[in-house]
């Protein structure tokens, strides 16, 4: 343990200090980092909004018994669980199934169909890695109360505009529909066996497929036919077309995956009409989404220059989550984007600013008699909108400007006995490193012009 001294008089106290530190898998968040988080948070919900949907909030924590069983044995595993006066209580893992929770509790008063966004943090205990933690924060949007296909595939729309609005062009969806592979698994009368084959299915990319077909076989207790007939329906190549022509092919005479399939041919018909750059979406048979709960179109959102980065927003369909807390039918769709994976690739890719000021104005202090006209200055900005501070002291200007280069200010206004009898100010433009002398009716538009 660290001492400090502390004197009091001519007696000296030592006093043990804490060691400041996080816990693994946290992490604090400066403001370089806060800023472009907020932004990125402000820029889910515009979306979502442009869409209908409406903001809620639930607990952090909800009784054990609503979250368990509910993601997978995995997430169970993950889940911060405890006791409290005498209560089994845990922290949610993700946004669903409390939304599942709290539409079964509310939806008397809502309505259906509703539609809900939520932004808030959820708490996993797995192993922390590149852009994953165990407290992360979740954009969520979704549609309950409904069945029909065009809120899935406006679910994909929202993705896609997300990517499109946050400035991604180089970016790829991936979709498939659970239908199909719950469609093979009652062909197979393999029902039961739908949780091991979705964990074994979900680390085919990492593992291969063969690797995949003896986890199923050691797992699942499937025979290696039984292995070999799931792979091969979810490692179809080919066209959009090509893929869905096999996938019917192979399920016919199973009504499920029929349905899935019909389903799937409805999304692409509806991004080709809606003008939808077709290379950014794609059929892939081999999502599965390792969650239990899933149980139509499915969606994983990929960047293209980080493909091992994993999925940025991801999401499905699911009919049954909310009857395990009420008798009325409440089938959902909608996904989530993964805010901190996402701004873990958008710094990889240098496209944060460096700044930690959400202002990008700062007005110098050169004569402390001069204060309440640098207030005004600032406060007059602010009127028309502009995020403007004001440096407390009147230290050497030099040391104000360093402050400004530190935080990234794009514009600094600096205003002395000569400005202020000629009620003009010095306008510098950091980026360009220009210093121009501005007229003060003349200074809102030359701030206007640099920050276009």
């Amino acid at each position: 343990m660290n001492s400090a001294a502390i004197q009091s008089g001519r007696t000296t106290v030592k006093k043990d200090l804490i060691e400041p530190r996080t816990l693994k898998g946290f992490r604090d968040y400066l403001p370089s980092a806060m800023i472009p988080r907020e932004q990125l948070i402000e820029t889910a919900k515009s979306v979502y909004r442009s869409y209908g949907f409406s903001p809620i909030d639930t607990p952090a924590l909800e009784y054990t018994e609503i979250l368990t069983g509910k993601g997978g044995t995995e997430s169970d595993k993950q889940m911060f669980r405890f006791e409290q006066g005498g209560r089994d209580v845990a922290m949610r893992f993700d946004l669903t199934v409390p939304f599942a929770r709290f539409a079964a509790q509310n939806i008397g008063e809502l309505g259906t169909p509703f539609k809900r966004y939520h932004v808030g943090t959820v708490w996993r205990g797995e192993r922390p890695q590149k852009g994953r933690y165990r407290e992360f924060v979740q954009c969520d949007f979704d549609t309950i109360g409904t069945t029909s296909n065009s809120a899935d595939i406006e679910t994909l729309f929202i993705i896609h505009d997300l990517m499109v609005k946050i400035g991604f062009s180089d970016f790829t969806i991936h979709i498939n529909n659970r239908k199909i592979l719950n469609g093979l698994l009652e062909s197979l009368d393999l029902q039961s066996r739908l949780a091991e084959v979705l964990r074994a299915l979900d680390k085919l990319p990492k593992i291969g497929a063969d690797a995949v077909i003896k986890e199923m076989q050691e797992q699942g207790d499937l025979t290696q036919q039984q292995a070999e007939k799931v792979i091969s329906l979810t490692t179809v190549e080919g066209s959009t077309a090509e893929i869905l022509n096999s996938l019917e092919k192979q399920l016919t005479g199973n009504e499920c995956g029929e349905q899935g399939v019909a389903y799937l041919r409805e999304v692409f018909d509806a991004v080709g009409k809606a003008g939808i750059v077709s290379d950014r979406i794609v059929l892939d048979p081999s999502i599965a989404r390792g969650l239990d709960y899933y149980t139509g179109t499915i969606y994983e959102t990929f960047l293209n220059q980080l493909p091992g980065i994993g999925s940025v927003c991801s999401g499905g369909r699911y009919d049954n989550l909310a009857e395990l807390f009420t008798t009325q039918q409440l089938p959902g769709v909608g996904a989530s984007l993964g805010l901190d994976r996402l701004l873990a690739a958008m710094q990889e890719l240098n496209l944060l600013d460096e700044i930690s000021t959400p202002a990008p104005i700062l007005v110098t202090q050169m004569d402390a008699k001069y204060t309440p006209d640098y207030l005004r200055i600032a406060r007059d900005l602010r009127m028309y909108g502009f995020y403007v501070e004001v440096y407390p002291d009147t230290k050497a200007i030099k040391k104000q400007f360093k402050y400004a280069n530190r935080h990234g200010f794009k514009i600094v206004i600096v205003a002395g006995d000569d400005e202020f009898e000629k009620q003009e100010w010095q306008v510098k433009d950091m980026q360009t490193g220009t210093q121009t002398a501005v007229r003060k009716e003349e200074l809102l538009e030359h701030i206007r012009r640099i920050l276009a």
